[in-house]
């Protein structure tokens, strides 16, 4: 569980105990042979709705604030590839322009 989570750039100590439990039924899914693309949707929406929530509430530090944004960008990075490949290359597009330092000051 831990190696996919790095993946992500993500730790288990990351997640909100909303998250864990979601991962938690992600992974019984899985071994269980019962994931579909439908399943993992529907897990990956509870999981951003969670992130979209912690988001809101007053008194995150700036770190906490950009952990749950990166989060939420991976999430919906996911859901981009699960969705449409046109969709995918637009999120990716738009994920790697956030990478790229702004040229200030140049011409």
């Amino acid at each position: 569980m831990d190696k996919v989570l790095e993946k992500f750039g993500l730790k288990y100590d990351d997640l909100s105990s909303a998250e864990r439990d979601t991962l938690h039924s992600w992974m019984q899914a899985i071994q269980q042979q019962n994931l579909t693309i439908e399943k993992v949707k529907e897990y990956l929406g509870s999981m951003k709705e969670t992130v979209e929530i912690e988001l809101t509430k007053v008194g995150h530090n700036s770190k906490q604030d950009l952990l749950l944004k990166a989060r939420l960008r991976n999430y919906m990075l996911l859901d981009a590839f699960l969705s449409s490949p046109e969709k995918a290359q637009r999120a990716l597009e738009r994920a790697l322009q956030g990478m790229i330092p702004s040229k200030g000051g140049e011409k």
